[in-house]
């Protein structure tokens, strides 16, 4: 089973836990429907369309409502600790949660205790809180941005909002972050940095990059971080390294933005749209490395 923990924008939605498809416009989840414009929907959106191309299924969500003040992130800690949902979980993604040390340990020690522990990717909130904890290195994959990296990177800060100046300054390539970062044990095994350039790291160095297509439109689109999120824990899931998940992850991602013809007016549920589309141009590449399964 893949899982996807995380929650919306919604204070209305209580604590949900089930299997989550793509409807449409929409992420359908225990009789809910939620759009799929950005955030942890996208990433849905987008996991969908990689296990429908590779004739899988089974994605199940942990979801709640939470505009940043924490109560719905409590809501989902608390149901992870102390319920037994995650014995059939072999591919899990943490997304928007509000970081939380404590409840971010508790949750690292019940998966750890499990006799097959999932694959671990972390993005967002639940990353900050896995590098604040001390406890980064536990992690398969962590896919931060540019901004998110400097915070990986600076070992003294205990909180983005801390992360120092002069390493968030702009003549701090990316492959000098990593680099910090893993010198002081605050990064996953894998990185994948999303920007201009995607970049998949581990503790020896640069292990790709993917700079094109380049589509400036895309910049002005929100949601296609979550979206590469989405893609590269499903392939994942379907079998792939993870090394050769995130670089195919991310040519997928701008393949599936340059389908998709977009203008900064456009959705995101137009580029998840184009993701079976991209996944083909791929796999049919004789110049891509990525062995899909």
């Amino acid at each position: 089973m893949l899982a996807v923990v995380g929650t919306v924008p919604d204070m209305a939605m209580e604590l949900t836990v089930g299997e989550v498809i793509l409807s449409g416009d929409s992420v359908l989840m225990a009789g809910k429907s939620m759009p799929v414009n950005r955030g942890t929907p996208a990433l849905i959106g987008a996991a969908c369309q990689i296990l429908a191309v590779f004739g899988k299924t089974g994605i199940t969500a942990f979801l709640a409502g939470d505009v940043g003040l924490g109560q719905g992130s409590r809501k989902i800690y608390h149901h992870l600790v102390h319920e037994n949902s995650l014995s059939s979980v072999e591919t899990i993604v943490f997304h928007y949660l509000q970081p939380d040390v404590d409840w971010h340990n508790r949750v690292l020690f019940r998966l750890s205790d499990m006799e097959n522990r999932p694959v671990m990717v972390a993005d967002a909130g639940f990353m900050y809180a896995a590098k604040m904890s001390g406890q980064a290195g536990e992690y398969d994959l962590f896919t931060p941005d540019a901004g998110e990296l400097a915070f990986l990177a600076d070992e003294n800060a205990p909180h983005p909002f801390y992360t120092r100046g002069f390493i968030l300054h702009g003549d701090n390539s990316v492959p000098d972050l990593v680099r910090r970062a893993y010198h002081h044990d605050n990064a996953a095994k894998y990185l994948l940095v999303k920007g201009a350039t995607d970049y998949i790291m581990d503790e020896t160095g640069l292990l790709s990059s993917v700079d094109g297509p380049s589509t400036e439109a895309m910049e002005a689109i929100g949601g296609t971080g979550d979206t590469l999120t989405g893609i590269v824990t499903a392939l994942v899931h379907t079998g792939m390294t993870i090394a050769d998940a995130a670089l195919a992850g991310a040519k997928i991602n701008r393949l599936a933005g340059f389908y998709a013809n977009p203008t900064p007016a456009t959705q995101i549920i137009e580029i998840i749209r184009q993701i079976p589309a991209a996944v083909e141009s791929i796999s049919n590449s004789k110049m891509t490395p990525c062995r899909f399964l």
